[in-house]
């Protein structure tokens, strides 16, 4: 860009290359501002989010030498930019020296090439990786789950502490290569691990794609089919339970007219199990823990796996199952939380009881107390205890305003409070839809909880 100066001396030259952010780490960024005459448009909160942003040199000159200065600053710009730029992402992935990598060295480069374009794209969105292998792609999103944030160390207030290592690169006998990355962080000469991970590496052309081992490490597993219900296990199945999950999912998918949907159940003890099929071999996230349950949705498909004493499937949480079928025909980021939580305590219950052991509670410790203002609950949550867990007092006052609506109004009224959206600070929509539905507005509302209260039986 060029601006005549006030003084009509010459012109002054602005250039700027623009650059992908998410290349960059701290230590790369404090040395590119340490170069005289560039300057970095950014907010000291570094984060991906911020491209794209500039490298931008502002010099004069005179009219005589404005081309010559003009060529020289673009290839040097260009040469410094794109150097940054390699070096930065060949940063991304460190290399163990004792590394085995493949006898072709053209293959070895694209693997590690694609490998490095996985980690960073595995920052974005799951369904933004271009890198993830296109048969497992539900399979491999449940893995990559588990790298958001992976890099960031709260305590340190780096968004990019913990660095991956490629630890291990072993070929498979049907194609491909299993690949091992540990994402390391160092302090004061202390190596911490944050977590070690491991998928398949499938060729495709002159790259690599990605994918979770869970197909692989449960080839030989057996096999239950209840309608559109697929459950994975080692030894035996409980038939009981398997019609009884079968029945929710209907019951659910009945309610939210969603029709094809299929999911796959995967059966484990643990998490340790659980974290091992899907290609999670440690994360210090779960240091101590004993159980979860981890869940993925793709389009009419919603995974599974349950580690939580389960590898009979003796035992599931319908409150859960209400989520993972609503995410088959919605995102949860896009309706109401409280609505979706209160139709999970109304259809489901929650943490093993029953809707009635759940209002028991609730009534017990928070609508005992008849100075209780509802409108200043659903600003300010308050939460009353089952089996030592927590249960939002609002999300109990959902349930029985979703109990009126669908009484009244049939489910098509809930799917309208469902969708006023995220939560907004005064909750104005969610005011404004439940007076259409019910007649209940802002101003009576406190005293029209209480009545609905007084009467669940």
């Amino acid at each position: 860009m060029l601006t005549p100066p006030l003084d009509n001396s010459g012109y002054k030259i602005t250039i700027r290359i623009q650059l992908p952010l998410l290349a960059f780490d701290q230590t790369t960024l404090t040395k590119i501002r340490s170069i005289p005459s560039i300057a970095i448009p950014i907010v000291d909160n570094f984060t991906e989010d911020a491209t794209p942003w500039w490298l931008t040199t502002i010099c004069r000159a005179s009219n005589n030498h404005l081309t010559k200065l003009r060529m020289k600053l673009i290839y040097t710009l260009l040469l410094l930019g794109m150097t940054f730029l390699l070096n930065a992402q060949s940063d991304i992935l460190r290399i163990n020296p004792n590394i085995v990598f493949p006898k072709d060295s053209i293959e070895s480069k694209n693997l590690t090439t694609s490998l490095t374009n996985f980690l960073v794209s595995a920052r974005k969105s799951n369904e933004e990786n271009k890198f993830v292998f296109e048969p497992e792609r539900i399979e491999t999103f449940l893995l990559l789950d588990e790298f958001k944030g992976i890099e960031k160390s709260e305590k340190r207030k780096d968004d990019f502490f913990y660095k991956p290592y490629l630890t291990n690169i072993v070929p498979l006998k049907d194609s491909g290569y299993l690949v091992q990355i540990s994402y390391i962080g160092t302090d004061d000469n202390t190596a911490l691990l944050r977590a070690n991970f491991e998928f398949i590496a499938h060729k495709a052309n002159d790259v690599f794609v990605f994918s979770s081992p869970l197909l692989r490490n449960t080839k030989n597993w057996k096999l239950e089919s209840v309608g559109n219900n697929i459950f994975h296990y080692q030894d035996k199945i409980n038939k009981d339970k398997t019609r009884e999950f079968n029945k929710y999912t209907s019951s659910f998918d009945l309610k939210l007219k969603s029709t094809s949907k299929s999911t796959d159940c995967y059966c484990c003890d643990n998490i340790i199990e659980l974290e091992k099929l899907i290609g999670v071999d440690y994360k210090a996230d779960y240091n101590g823990r004993t159980e979860a349950v981890w869940s993925s949705t793709l389009d009419n498909k919603s995974l599974i796996v349950f580690g939580n004493n389960n590898a009979h499937f003796d035992d599931f949480d319908p409150h859960d199952l209400w989520h993972d079928r609503l995410s088959l025909v919605i995102a949860r980021s896009k309706v109401s939380r409280p609505v979706d939580e209160g139709c999970a305590y109304l259809y489901g219950g929650s943490w093993g009881l029953t809707w009635k052991d759940i209002f028991k509670a609730f009534k017990e410790q928070i609508a005992s107390n008849r100075n209780v203002n509802w409108i200043d609950i659903k600003e300010t949550p308050v939460y009353f205890k089952t089996k030592g867990f927590n249960n939002s007092a609002d999300y109990v006052v959902n349930a029985l305003l979703v109990q009126k609506i669908e009484k009244e109004k049939g489910f098509a009224g809930v799917w309208d409070l469902l969708n006023v959206g995220p939560f907004e600070k005064g909750n104005a929509k969610y005011y404004q839809t439940l007076e259409k539905l019910t007649g209940i507005t802002k101003a009576d509302y406190n005293d029209k909880i209480w009545e609905l209260i007084d009467n669940q039986k």
